[in-house]
């Protein structure tokens, strides 16, 4: 594998994870699908993604999570569930792409980069919609979710297109956020000046 087929590879990895962190199933199904039409390669141990059984369990997950986002209350208990979940979906979803590795370079590099960039994707999201709960007494909640879920798409089917403009997106996703949580900390610190 050369320098620059492991690059992707990693960079592959590391937009399907952060896509784990907007949603769980869904990067896995988009995934599994792309294996399943000879569109992605798996690595080893890694088949059962490309599955017909897998994929129907992966859609149906995907659309169940999908519709308990737009439940309020329930989004937020399943914010609190979902940042673990994410870490161990990062982390599947990263090794499943880095292909022609040793294994102890694809685990270590998977756990760090595949599940460190999910669990902090969904951390970044909770407190997003944590914020519009607080802001619009969670009516705003449901363009979180939309956005989660465009993100999601977006960054799964581009890191299987064109791995590096999606890890581009993902440090772009990361950059806009802590300036969105850095405004609305340093907003709601801010004494009234009535």
């Amino acid at each position: 594998m050369s320098h620059f087929d492991l690059a992707l590879s990693v960079a592959l990895g590391i937009g399907l994870a952060a896509a784990t962190g907007f949603r769980l199933f869904l990067p896995l199904l988009v995934l599994g699908g792309a294996a399943y039409t000879g569109h992605a390669s798996l690595s080893e141990g890694f088949a059962w993604l490309a599955t017909p059984a897998a994929l129907i369990m992966l859609g149906t997950a995907a659309i169940v999570e999908i519709a308990a986002f737009y439940i309020p209350g329930v989004d937020n208990l399943l914010d609190t569930v979902a940042t673990p979940g994410a870490v161990v979906a990062g982390t599947i979803v990263s090794a499943a792409v880095m292909t022609d590795l040793p294994p102890m370079v694809k685990w270590t590099a998977a756990v760090i980069a595949g599940g460190g960039v999910a669990g902090i994707t969904q951390g970044l999201t909770a407190m997003l919609r944590a914020k519009s709960t607080v802001f619009t007494g969670g009516l705003g909640n449901s363009a979180v979710a939309t956005a989660e879920l465009g993100s999601a798409s977006l960054i799964s089917i581009l890191a299987l297109a064109a791995p590096l403009a999606a890890l581009a997106l993902v440090v772009l996703f990361f950059w806009l956020a802590f300036r969105l949580l850095h405004r609305l900390a340093r907003g709601s610190r801010q004494p009234d000046e009535q």
